[in-house]
């Protein structure tokens, strides 16, 4: 995984948790607008994973049962696919 790539994904994962917080705010708040940011920022999110996904891949850069886990919590169901295709492979 060259550095680009690695870089792709951490942004895309941040840009996707803060994507579920706006829509979090939305749904607490009511706010469309809130919702709407999230669900934007979440499809960004989900472009940039895949883009970066599809370049070299070194899967020491986290481990798949960590990668599955914080996948979870955040609702990232890439990151739980991933997570789950590291342990089978380990």
């Amino acid at each position: 995984m060259t550095d680009n790539n690695k870089s792709s994904i951490l942004g895309g994962h941040a840009q996707y948790v803060k994507g579920a917080v706006e829509e979090t705010i939305g749904n607490v708040t009511g706010s469309q607008a809130w919702k709407d940011s999230g669900a934007h920022d979440k499809q960004e999110a989900a472009e940039k994973l895949r883009a970066a996904n599809q370049g070299p891949s070194d899967s020491s850069l986290i481990s798949g049962t960590t990668e599955k886990k914080i996948g979870n919590m955040v609702g990232c169901q890439g990151m739980v696919h991933n997570g789950e295709e590291k342990e089978r492979k380990q």
